[in-house]
């Protein structure tokens, strides 16, 4: 259930609608969707993940839209995506063959083809750049920089090695009974609990990024089936999407490159006397490595039996949605009147009874 929009006088209504393109704009400044595309990375990753639609440019436009309010910004890449039509299914994404820009491993100090930092403010010290207020000279500071990632980049092409593959091989993580079965679609098929992995994972890739970041973290603080898992591989980058070919099954049609970040968190396991590794996943639009890290300790603690928050599958899918979530506490502001009134007479004759 999602509640948006109060019925109410025509006239005020509209009033309410240029009042909003009043406060956007009434600095005189114009923020074009370029500028937002090109310089709010994260924000445009996070809400093309929440919304489920991979489009910087339609992310940036809901982002000047909703003025930077996320909520607001998910909610119409949702509303847009439910309009368009669906013409094809895409081939499975082979994220090994991903053009990696970052590739980081907890587990292992050395590993094939090494670790490559690349984009992230994990190293960087979060103090205030004030230069940021008047940037001069962006033109030959670009050119610059540009110079110096061409000639100390590592090749794209590269196609780096899965680090579970290789654990995989000595026999260390079993595999899992989900590994084969159909994948669900939430957006088309009924929810009915419990969901198939294929179907947890869909929701928690769309899930509003505090919400799985803060219920992951709760499973991290010993309210979970695993108190503190490893990082095998985190990796982003562009992965090619393609389409069948509809006359011949071996050909197909390449369409575009998306942006992903992936995480294969690794938990030790024992069953018996064995012990062994189980992988929890996590995979998201654009880069936000918080939101792929928590939806991989979700993704393991999902299939772990307990009475935690985060191993309650009904508690976990239903409250991270950011549409359901802030769709309904919103409705709090719509008229109550006649429940109210019925709580406000209850509340009077109960208070005259006393007398």
């Amino acid at each position: 259930m999602a509640y948006v929009a109060v019925t109410g006088g025509k006239e005020a209504i509209e009033h309410s609608n240029n009042l909003i393109k009043y406060y956007r704009v009434k600095n005189g400044s114009d923020l074009t969707v370029d500028m937002i595309k090109n310089q709010m990375r994260g924000l445009v990753d996070r809400v093309m993940s929440e919304g489920g639609l991979y489009s910087p440019e339609l992310a940036a436009l809901s982002i000047k839209q909703g003025e930077g309010n996320i909520e607001e910004s998910v909610f119409l890449m949702r509303a847009f995506r439910s309009t368009l039509p669906r013409k094809y299914y895409s081939n499975v994404v082979d994220t090994e063959k991903m053009k990696v820009i970052r590739r980081i491993s907890a587990a292992f100090k050395d590993i094939p083809g090494g670790q490559l930092l690349g984009p992230t403010y994990d190293y960087s010290h979060r103090l205030l750049d004030f230069d940021l207020i008047q940037e001069e000279n962006c033109q030959s500071w670009i050119e610059n920089l540009k110079k110096e990632v061409e000639e100390n980049y590592i090749d794209e092409d590269i196609n780096y090695p899965k680090i579970s593959n290789l654990l995989r091989a000595e026999g260390l993580i079993k595999a899992e009974v989900h590994e084969n079965e159909e994948p669900f679609d939430v957006t088309r098929d009924k929810i009915s609990l419990p969901l198939p992995r294929s179907a947890r994972l869909q929701i928690l890739s769309r899930g509003e990024s505090g919400a799985v970041a803060a219920i992951g973290y709760s499973s991290l603080r010993g309210f979970g089936g695993n108190i503190h898992p490893t990082v095998g591989e985190l990796r982003v980058g562009n992965v090619e999407v393609d389409i069948p070919y509809p006359l011949d099954e071996e050909e197909s049609y390449y369409i575009g490159e998306m942006m992903l970040t992936e995480v294969e968190n690794i938990f030790p396991e024992s069953e018996g006397e064995e012990i062994e590794f189980k992988l929890g996943y996590g995979l998201v639009m654009g880069q936000n490595e918080t939101k792929a890290i928590a939806m991989s300790v979700l993704d393991r603690n999902l299939d772990i039996p307990g009475d935690t928050p985060a191993q309650n599958e009904e508690f976990v899918l239903y409250h991270i949605d950011s549409v359901e979530s802030s769709g309904f506490v919103s409705h709090l502001k719509l008229p109550h009147y006649v429940t109210f009134q019925s709580k406000l007479d209850r509340i009077r004759s109960s208070k005259k009874g006393e007398r």
